[in-house]
């Protein structure tokens, strides 16, 4: 069921149906067959039960007949509205948050992710544990660590998942911890970050396959990737980097899945260039942007901040040719949007050398004198930076390696007197 707004004009209609649609998706994300749905025009909400009570009865009505285990609403719901028509309905009901929940809980594979779930279910369930219990006056003795004399269920219950919250957060910043090293680890070996963002089922994950010849779970499923996954990917020019696949975002994300997905999010925060990726032939791929940087906002991501953003428009084998010749076209600038279809290969090598050039912004190159001998000097060299040129002659070897400012003082230290002084500030056009 979709609330909508009364009155809306026809671009808010195709909105309605939309959201609709995604919400179906939602549902078949975790093997739910929907059997009746429906648009709910809302004049303004009722505080018991959202919608108007004719609307209640008509659903209930239509409930009788078809027997549904579970009636969705794509919205938020209090926990007394979900209590109260639960009641009228006869069925369980789930609002927006609760099933997208319920996908979470069903896709986490990492006992991170399953964390993550967990703390968010808790979250949630904290503040509709009326709902579940119809003993609240039951009072309770007992020795303590059952709880005092005078505690009622509901209490036990809310400290019971307290302390539960407490341990679980407790575990996270462990993982957060372990995360920390493993940057800095990274950070040793200095691989640049690409993040992969955007809306769920906007082909992030078909997209980092197709780079890094992965075989990550790219399905035509809402929420098909949960876990962060990581992978080298070395660019035509000879640098490697470090590409991320991250959650997909979606309209109205539950606050308490964007807490406690922050630690894995935090990849995104850590990255070099945070790259967007948008499915271009969606008819609501403005709205999804805009939920997608609403999010990023709320992580602290600044769109208009010195971090790179670039924004991919995929799926364009699915766009009218004459479109797309013109998208591709237009991925000569060096400030707009790249066209890509990560299914067929169009774009991607514009990708990959717009990616080179935002790296390549601001490195210096450092030229270097090496005896021919000097094997493990100029293994040294490649692993470390971008080797531009290479002269073997009688006296040495002679190479030019494009390095980030943060790394010169590495070099200075590991070459000494071998870097040429008059070249060491040269910067990288």
């Amino acid at each position: 069921m979709e609330p909508k707004r009364r009155g809306a004009d026809d671009r808010y209609d195709r909105d309605a149906e939309a959201r609709l649609a995604e919400c179906v998706g939602l549902t078949a994300a975790i093997g739910l067959h929907v059997i009746s749905q429906l648009i709910v025009p809302l004049a303004r909400p009722v505080p018991a039960t959202l919608i108007g009570s004719g609307k209640v009865d008509e659903i209930a009505a239509n409930a009788r007949g078809l027997e549904p285990e579970v009636i969705v609403v794509n919205t938020n719901l209090s926990p007394v509205q979900q209590r109260n028509l639960e009641k009228a309905w006869n069925a369980k009901v789930l609002d927006r948050t609760a099933l997208i929940l319920e996908i979470f809980g069903e896709r986490a594979q990492t006992r991170e992710g399953r964390l993550q779930v967990e703390l968010a279910h808790l979250s949630y369930q904290r503040s509709r544990l009326v709902k579940s219990w119809t003993h609240l006056e039951r009072q309770r003795g007992g020795f303590g660590f059952l709880g005092g004399p005078g505690e009622t269920q509901i209490e036990t219950d809310r400290r019971l998942i307290g302390e539960r919250l407490a341990k679980i957060r407790k575990e996270l910043e462990e993982v957060k911890r372990t995360r920390g090293l493993h940057r800095q680890a990274r950070k040793r070996v200095p691989y640049p970050i690409v993040a992969l963002v955007g809306y769920t089922n906007a082909g992030k994950s078909t997209l980092f396959n197709t780079l890094t010849k992965s075989g990550v779970l790219a399905k035509d499923l809402l929420f098909a990737t949960l876990d962060p996954t990581m992978r080298a990917l070395r660019l035509p020019g000879g640098r490697n980097v470090i590409l991320s696949d991250t959650v997909g975002f979606i309209a109205d994300l539950p606050v308490e899945l964007v807490a406690a997905f922050r630690a894995t999010l935090e990849e995104v925060l850590e990255a070099d260039i945070v790259a967007h990726v948008r499915d271009a032939a969606h008819g609501e791929s403005d709205a999804q942007k805009a939920d997608v940087l609403k999010v990023l906002a709320e992580l602290g991501i600044d769109p208009e901040g010195d971090r790179p953003i670039l924004e991919l428009l995929n799926k364009i084998d699915l766009v009218d040719p004459a479109i797309r010749k013109g998208m591709l076209a237009q991925n000569r600038r060096s400030d707009g949007p790249i066209a890509i279809s990560a299914l067929s290969g169009d774009g991607i090598p514009d990708l990959l050398a717009r990616l080179e050039e935002i790296l390549g912004q601001g490195q210096v190159t450092l030229e270097l004198k090496l005896d021919q001998s000097d094997g493990a000097g100029l293994a040294w060299a490649y692993a470390h930076g971008r080797v531009l040129k290479r002269s073997d002659g009688k006296n040495g070897l002679r190479i030019s390696v494009a390095v980030d400012p943060a790394e010169v003082e590495k070099f200075q230290n590991h070459y000494g007197a071998k870097i040429m002084a008059e070249q060491s500030a040269k910067r990288v056009s």
